[in-house]
């Protein structure tokens, strides 16, 4: 993801969600209305949010030094997962327990048409924010892959992250619509704690999906099933490897994947024609997989039988996605 690309859509939803948050509060103390308040906090949750991501992906600009000597990409994912945290206690828990609140203790919401007007236009600009995320997430998803797959397997937390936000404000404005409009028909302000109700479920469902996908690349993730294999084949299509011993990969941040594998050579072969096709072998697989920027490739020898030195960890051929 380039991280232009990134920046326009979260700027795009960060400037309609702190216009929403302002109009929502308004709406809120005009009309009393529980569903305006859990969106007012939900619209200055995202807005913190894309600040967030913002200083996240700022700082993971930073050059590598002797601490961090493989940079700090991976400052992108940690503030990926504060964001999931923030959405589900200031957005999630707050509108939950509003709602129970607004059950225990109903009152009466004054001046309907104001949330509701206020609810149609934030409707307008929370679409215009999705679509920003949808045209530069679009500049980044794989031909055919479906819009499921590229959250749960994007490498850069950024867009996954603006597009679940902008999905959860839309269908979170509907069901504040429905609750002001149900109110608003019946006279009964229950409709109104539903609303609520169903708008913080809807967060804590966002944000549990969110830490879940931003943990695993915390953890450390390896190439997708496409980039291996490419990999892969870019160090055995060659005639200089012998044969491919084993082979690990891990993001060390979402432009960068470090690339480690042992590589069998035949034994007569002199070690500067060794390094020579080492060179060659780490030149293909950069052009195969561009994001593959750090390459250790570790040189073995073949014995008689085929074998080679067993390797010190567990062998693995194939990563995980």
């Amino acid at each position: 993801m380039s991280a232009s690309g990134g920046s326009k859509a979260i700027i795009a939803a960060f400037l309609a969600n702190m216009g929403i948050a302002i109009a929502k509060f308004a709406a809120w103390l005009i009309s009393g209305s529980a569903s305006m308040l859990a969106e007012a906090i939900h619209s200055v949750a995202d807005s913190g949010n894309q600040l967030l991501l913002l200083l996240g992906g700022r700082r993971a600009r930073r050059a590598a030094d002797s601490e961090h000597p493989f940079g700090y990409g991976r400052e992108r994912y940690v503030y990926a997962f504060v964001v999931s945290i923030i959405l589900f206690s200031v957005g999630g828990l707050f509108s939950i327990y509003e709602g129970v609140d607004k059950l225990t203790h109903p009152h009466e919401i004054t001046n309907f048409w104001i949330p509701l007007v206020v609810l149609a236009i934030a409707i307008v600009l929370e679409s215009f924010s999705l679509r920003t995320a949808v045209r530069e997430s679009n500049l980044v998803r794989a031909k055919g892959q479906s819009w499921v797959a590229f959250i749960r397997h994007s490498k850069a937390p950024e867009l996954p992250v603006v597009l679940l936000e902008d999905i959860a404000a839309l269908t979170g404005l509907v069901f504040a619509m429905f609750g002001v409009g149900m109110t608003a028909i019946t006279g009964n302000p229950i409709f109104d704690a539903i609303g609520t109700l169903m708008i913080g479920t809807l967060l804590i469902l966002v944000a549990i999906t969110l830490g879940i996908e931003t943990k695993s690349l915390l953890v450390g993730e390896g190439a997708t099933d496409a980039d291996h294999k490419k990999i892969v084949a870019a160090i055995t299509e060659g005639p200089e490897v012998e044969h491919l011993i084993h082979i690990k990969t891990l993001y060390l941040g979402p432009d960068e994947l470090l690339v480690a594998a042992k590589l069998a050579f035949a034994g007569d072969r002199p070690l500067a024609d060794v390094a020579a096709d080492i060179d060659i072998v780490e030149a293909r697989i950069r052009r195969a997989v561009p994001t593959a920027r750090a390459i250790y490739l570790e040189p073995d020898i073949l014995h008689a039988g085929g074998s080679a030195s067993p390797p010190t960890e567990e062998v693995v051929i194939r990563s995980v996605d």
